[in-house]
């Protein structure tokens, strides 16, 4: 087993990491230090990037199901649980950092976040990021799996979960397992109802965003967002 207090110094990620920062290290440089140690016959660097190539990249860390982490030859619980363990921190960091600021300020974090959170799911998932009155998030919501569409999106219900958290508006997202990032007729169709019937109790819907592996669409920026019929 390759042990990482055991390599040349100039080759160790943790030394690089000290002697550099974070920054200059690799992906695989940095999973390897997460990973701490390797398997039969290879390092840690070699089975992290064995790892991001079979899951796709870092973003494949994320969604990874338990066939594909099996599919890694050696790849124990245990150094699934420490690369898991990294990415909910990350997932944690980019929650507190949009919890206390307004989400407009930090798009890029609401953006990374939803990516952390649903791009690399293998179902469909329907959230909510719940905002005070100064856009702050109040709390991120799952409130439906399954495919899109009006049997599984009930407005009512929706109006009452804002109410209880004493919401004065919403980001609604969902994923697209599919890579397709465009809006379907019915995620218009929801989204229409959505924004009507929050509007009836002063909860504003301030964007749809379709998330996918690949990347994360704005229904706001692309000009799809209703106003309501009142």
């Amino acid at each position: 087993m390759a042990v990482l207090s055991k390599w040349l110094e100039q080759e160790r990620p943790r030394e690089r990491l000290y002697a550099l920062g974070a920054s200059a290290l690799s992906d695989a440089e940095l999973l390897a230090i997460l990973l701490r140690t390797g398997v039969r016959g290879k390092s840690a660097v070699d089975l992290a990037r064995e790892i991001l190539h079979t899951l796709g990249g870092v973003r494949g860390l994320v969604g990874a199901d338990e066939a594909q982490w099996q599919g890694i030859s050696g790849l124990g619980k245990v150094k699934r649980a420490q690369v898991l363990a990294g990415v909910e921190l990350a997932r944690r960091m980019l929650r507190e950092a949009i919890h206390e600021q307004n989400v407009f300020g930090r798009p890029d974090d609401v953006a990374d976040y939803l990516r952390l959170s649903l791009g690399q799911l293998s179902h469909e998932v329907f959230g909510a990021l719940w905002l005070n009155n100064r856009h702050q998030l109040i709390c991120y919501e799952e409130l439906t799996q399954g495919t899109l569409n009006e049997a599984t999106v009930y407005p009512r219900e929706v109006v009452k979960k804002a109410l209880h958290r004493n919401a004065a508006a919403v980001i609604f997202a969902h994923n697209h397992p599919s890579c397709n990032n465009e809006a379907s007729a019915a995620d218009h169709g929801i989204t229409k109802r959505l924004v009507n019937a929050l509007a009836l109790v002063d909860v504003r819907v301030l964007d749809h965003f379709i998330v996918s592996p690949q990347q994360i669409t704005s229904m706001a920026a692309q000009g799809f967002l209703p106003s309501p019929a009142l």
